[in-house]
């Protein structure tokens, strides 16, 4: 409980300084929002209507009264409304987050169903054919920029088969080519790491213990090696997450997929302030509880971290 309550309390700082930087650069990056605002159905205005907008929003106050400002309504779980949609951002965000999940969970799966099967028969098999096929697989998906590898799905799926939808997110086809070109980038990382983290546990003296006490390798494998190895992938697993959150905004604009990272998009070419600090700010606490279950598993995977807790106590 005391590692939950400190985590939190790094929790709430940490999206204070974050509020912080995001809306001192937002205001410092170039464009006008109400200019947009106004022009946006290429109306003549005058400069009387674009004070009068500026003062309107609060423009025209000190930067750090428009932040006092927004941090209330923020603590009245108000994060302001779009400036174009006129709608809340909670709702806005609120309405493409599914989508965003969607394809970050569908691109884990892939990712697993690769890099599971093919890291742990390149462990057991090592040096033979299957190892150096991953090592293939490893250096080119790593290589690979992953909008290009998205590129080529839809020149080949779309274009030349027309077998798969090329945007949008009407059914489990249009998920297919999101989830294969974000999910082929993370197992190309994930199949070295499982390898690695097999061979070092393999050579574990618990893991000679277990053979000596006459164990089955099936059962070794499954409750010892495995398990063991699980601790540095996971560790891993939970930066790459965030940073896969993250990655879906150019694999969303490329597939036209309605999540939060196309949205986003929209919101900086508008300079749709209010849209960008929401996203900001849920990316942040995103990262944060995914770092928070990550240290929390560590203590099931890990008996040894276990007991050390226990003797702090």
């Amino acid at each position: 409980m005391k590692q939950i309550g400190k985590r939190l309390l790094e929790l709430c700082l940490f999206l204070f300084l974050l509020s912080i930087i995001s809306f001192v650069f937002m205001k410092a990056a170039p464009g006008d929002p109400v200019r947009y605002m106004l022009n946006i159905d290429d109306v003549a205005i005058s400069n009387e209507q674009i004070e009068s907008l500026r003062e309107e929003l609060g423009f025209n106050d000190p930067v750090y009264i428009q932040y006092w400002n927004w941090l209330i309504r923020f603590f009245q779980f108000d994060l302001g409304d779009s400036f174009m949609t006129k709608q809340p951002v909670i709702e806005e965000l609120a309405s493409k987050i599914p989508a965003t999940l969607t394809l970050t969970f569908s691109s884990m799966v892939v990712m697993m169903l690769i890099a599971v099967p093919l890291g742990t028969l390149a462990a057991l098999y090592k040096n033979q054919w299957i190892d150096h096929a991953s090592r293939i697989f490893a250096l080119i998906g790593a290589s690979v920029p992953s909008f290009w590898l998205g590129l080529l799905f839809i020149q080949f799926f779309s274009v030349e088969l027309g077998v798969l939808p090329s945007m949008g997110s009407d059914g489990f086809f249009h998920l297919i080519m999101p989830s294969l070109t974000l999910g082929i980038a993370m197992a190309a990382v994930y199949v070295r790491l499982l390898r690695s983290s097999l061979l070092e546990s393999l050579g574990q003296d618990f893991i000679r213990s277990a053979r000596a006490r006459g164990l089955s390798p099936k059962r070794i494998f499954i409750y010892h090696t495995f398990r063991h190895c699980l601790t540095p992938v996971i560790t891993i697993f939970g930066v790459s997450l965030g940073s896969l959150l993250g990655g879906t905004v150019i694999i969303e604009v490329l597939f036209s997929y309605p999540g939060v990272g196309k949205l986003v998009v929209e919101a900086i070419i508008r300079r749709d302030y209010p849209i960008i600090q929401g996203y900001v700010l849920f990316m942040g606490l995103f990262v944060v509880i995914i770092n928070l279950l990550v240290d929390l598993s560590y203590r099931y995977l890990n008996p040894e971290i276990r007991l050390k807790g226990a003797d702090r106590q």
